[in-house]
């Protein structure tokens, strides 16, 4: 039994499925809600009816499985072998919210689609340009990730952003309420069970949320109990303007997705992430973007939320993450199952995440610890969160630079760190010490 209770926390360690379920299910509950947000708001910018919405995000509960289970079994070079999470991204809302009312949905679709294959060849050749991302810019952008989900969590936790009712009594009363159940549990439970904290913690809120009459059920009428996706629902058209664009964004999150599997590594294995890991990560964030695409879906990546429940919880048991890609792909099979996860409010959501992306933030901060405090590592680490955190919370100020510049940089800390962090890499000398005094 000891044994099957350590085997969680080792990547290749054999438990059984009743006790992997509690986890797999955790890491997907952790993220459902932001792996259909982006769908929702892009589709609703695009103009889209309710039946197109409903099938997206079928198919992007289908796909997250596919790609969390490649992630965790690689596919020859297509996958890192790390237990990495995937979901919809949400860098590409605010770039998508433009392309689509100005070009039409399906010029999204054709450029997720050539975006997917540039970024999945740019994984393939990762090792070609990897030297770039030395660990301290790795460390840099870890935290920068971290500092940016904290206003994803604050905002959960008061109802959602745009509700009528954000930052209400009830909304404060949930997300505490759920929050208290986590560390409670994290207390007192005694072994593995510590682990399940956060499972605890959204079973309360929920409950607590029924029982307030917070939770909404109108969505569950008239959905289909099974139901497959569909193959070129939206044939991809190609708009130069629109997958120039897409592109860019696609190497910020690529920036993301290293960020993410060096966190991870660091955090839950306690190494440094390997370049063939980083390399398959990026190339499968790539190439199921492009299978994405087919299904109509919005582009794919490792989700930030998981990683912090990684580093929260430290299981890395990848046969317990696949019970969970399991759970995500039936649910997309089974949209009723789909829909009745959807009912989960936001405060809860919040009440659980707010301290797993605290948590991102402090492995960022062990990894720049671990770089060593030298001028040159102080120096970038200082420069590019200052600029990428500080820039990004004014907006405004970057209204000089052309719009292309603004929907890449603007809103996106994580992009501006990483840009300034390998700047500063390649141009600061090698030794910034201060020479010892005679």
């Amino acid at each position: 039994m000891n044994k099957e209770i350590d085997n969680i926390y080792h990547l290749d360690g054999k438990i059984p499925v009743g006790k992997a379920i509690p986890f797999g299910l955790q890491h997907i509950l952790a993220m459902f809600v932001a792996n259909i947000a982006p769908i929702m708001i892009v589709t609703g910018a695009c103009g889209l009816d309710f039946k197109q919405n409903a099938q997206l995000i079928q198919s992007a509960m289908i796909i997250a499985g596919i790609g969390t289970l490649i992630q965790l079994f690689p596919l020859w070079k297509i996958g890192s072998g790390l237990p990495i999470v995937m979901g919809i991204s949400f860098t590409f809302v605010s770039v998508f919210c433009y392309i689509g009312p100005t070009y039409g949905y399906n010029a999204i679709v054709g450029a997720v689609l050539v975006g997917g294959i540039v970024e999945g060849i740019l994984g393939l050749f990762a090792k070609y340009w990897l030297k770039l991302i030395t660990p301290i810019v790795s460390a840099s952008v870890v935290t920068a990730i971290g500092f940016s989900l904290l206003s994803v969590g604050a905002s959960s936790f008061g109802g959602g952003s745009g509700s009528e009712n954000f930052g209400a009594a009830p909304n404060w009363i949930l997300g505490t309420l759920t929050l208290l159940a986590c560390l409670l549990f994290n207390i007192l439970a005694k072994s593995f069970w510590k682990q399940l904290s956060v499972l605890f913690g959204l079973i309360v809120g929920y409950f607590a949320a029924v029982c307030m009459g917070m939770v909404d059920f109108s969505g569950l009428s008239g959905t289909a109990v099974v139901a497959l996706p569909s193959l070129l629902s939206f044939k991809p058209e190609f708009n130069i303007n629109a997958i120039l664009a897409v592109v860019l964004i696609f190497l910020v999150s690529a920036t993301e997705t290293i960020g993410d599997t060096s966190a991870l590594a660091t955090s839950g294995l306690g190494r440094e992430a390997s370049e063939k890991e980083i390399s398959g990560s990026l190339t499968c964030d790539g190439f199921i973007s492009s299978l994405s695409s087919l299904f109509g879906c919005l582009p794919i990546t490792s989700f930030s939320q998981n990683v912090g429940l990684v580093a929260m919880t430290r299981v890395v048991n990848r046969f317990a993450i696949a019970t969970g890609a399991i759970i995500m792909i039936l649910a997309g099979i089974f949209p009723i199952f789909g829909a009745l996860l959807a009912t989960l409010p936001d405060a809860v959501l919040g009440g659980c995440t707010i301290m797993m992306f605290g948590t991102i933030v402090v492995s960022g901060l062990q990894m720049i610890s671990k770089c060593g405090y030298t001028q040159r590592n102080v120096t970038i680490a200082a420069l590019s969160l200052s600029t990428g955190i500080g820039f990004t919370q004014v907006p405004e100020i970057f209204h000089v630079f052309p719009q292309i510049v603004q929907t890449v940089f603007a809103e996106n800390c994580v992009a501006v760190v990483f840009l300034v962090a390998v700047i500063l890499n390649l141009v600061l000398p090698k030794n910034m010490e201060a020479a010892p005094r005679s």
